[in-house]
């Protein structure tokens, strides 16, 4: 069958590549056409557009880039069209994708959608347009069955894919050489430019409050060193700065400041103690204030439905508060450890990829 898969994230990369591959051991005759990232190129995709051009965080930042996001979904349909695939898989990214799946619906596509968009946390009447305009959704956190039963929509719960990511790893022997025997504290800063231009100076003026640790960033695979090295460049303090180990990294840190998304639930599944950090446009933040419906940013939190990882939001994220918090997740490192694993426990089993992928190709098989 033929396959186009939309995803506009680095995480959406790493969890459609892993459905690719669950989805070609069901289908042999699999073919794929992708906008997402080098990870779903080499799963089989051909990638049509990289998510790096997509990726426009907050209110303010999505208007500026208005037309750009316009001329994407233009092309979008051109592309899917040109294609004629047997189904179209939509992974997260909820700005677009719910757009492209409004249209598909009215062309009569079959429209597939892995990894439900965050409606629970705001703007719930969006559970209309996807009982309208999907197929089926294929949910990874427990809690959203029950979500969507309330508006009548039957979903599949697959079970969270960082499980199958993170199941049975090692780390590198190489990562242990590079960094030394200095206990670790891991920052990661995000995935997009605008983001880690917020977040990590902020994440680096506590550097030379822990002189008995170093500081180790995650770079982002799309975002080239230079752009890291011209902050870094302002601190008088070695840190260091790494690229595609980010799960070496956690594996090996004693706490981590992550910025708030699906960093902060990997941090988790590796028991790393850490401090949630999030700061975005002044106006972005007054919007999403008023309209985000959750007692939480952090995906633990939100999972666990208790505060087990301290969140430091926007004004409250600042040096004096994160010095102190970073101080505190050192101190009391077990306690988080305890609560961690009550996350996986209500995150279910591994293999949610394979569980997704043979859901996705039995309905296909029998429409």
């Amino acid at each position: 069958m033929k396959y186009y898969i939309i995803a506009g994230e680095a995480s959406g990369d790493l969890h459609a590549s892993n459905l690719m591959k669950a989805l070609s051991a069901a289908d042999p005759q699999a073919s794929y056409r992708v906008w997402g990232g080098d990870l779903m190129k080499a799963a089989g995709g051909e990638l049509i557009k990289h998510y790096r051009d997509l990726a426009f965080m907050g209110f303010v930042e999505v208007v500026q880039n208005l037309g750009t996001i316009l001329k994407n979904i233009q092309f979008c349909k051109k592309d899917i069209l040109g294609y004629q695939p047997d189904v179209l898989i939509l992974v997260d990214y909820p700005g677009f994708n719910l757009r492209i799946a409004q249209w598909a619906k009215k062309q009569n596509l079959r429209v597939f959608y892995y990894i439900s968009p965050q409606i629970w946390a705001w703007n719930t009447k969006r559970v209309h347009k996807i009982k309208r305009d999907v197929d089926r959704m294929f949910v990874i956190l427990p809690f959203e069955k029950d979500f969507y039963k309330k508006y009548g929509v039957e979903v599949d719960f697959v079970g969270h894919p960082l499980l199958d990511v993170i199941k049975d790893r090692s780390i590198d022997p190489a990562f242990k050489t590079q960094t030394g025997t200095k206990p670790i504290i891991a920052l990661l800063p995000g995935s997009r430019k605008q983001e880690i231009n917020k977040m990590l100076q902020e994440m680096l003026s506590v550097v030379d409050d822990f002189p008995a640790y170093q500081f180790i960033i995650a770079g982002a695979p799309a975002i080239e060193e230079a752009f890291y090295q011209n902050i870094l460049k302002k601190f008088k303090s070695p840190v260091k700065l790494i690229h595609n180990q980010t799960y070496d990294l956690l594996q090996s840190a004693e706490a981590a400041l992550v910025t708030s998304g699906t960093a902060t639930l990997e941090t988790g599944l590796f028991k790393v103690p850490q401090v949630v950090c999030y700061r975005g446009s002044s106006l972005s933040y007054q919007i999403a204030k008023r309209l985000v419906k959750v007692d939480y940013i952090s995906l633990v939190n939100l999972i666990l439905d208790r505060p087990l990882v301290q969140e430091l939001i926007q004004d409250d994220f600042n040096p004096e508060n994160l010095k102190q918090a970073l101080k505190e997740v050192l101190e009391n490192r077990e306690i988080y450890r305890k609560g961690y694993q009550q996350l996986i426990e209500k995150l279910g089993n591994s293999g949610a990829s394979n569980r997704a992928a043979s859901l996705m190709y039995k309905y296909l098989s029998t429409a």
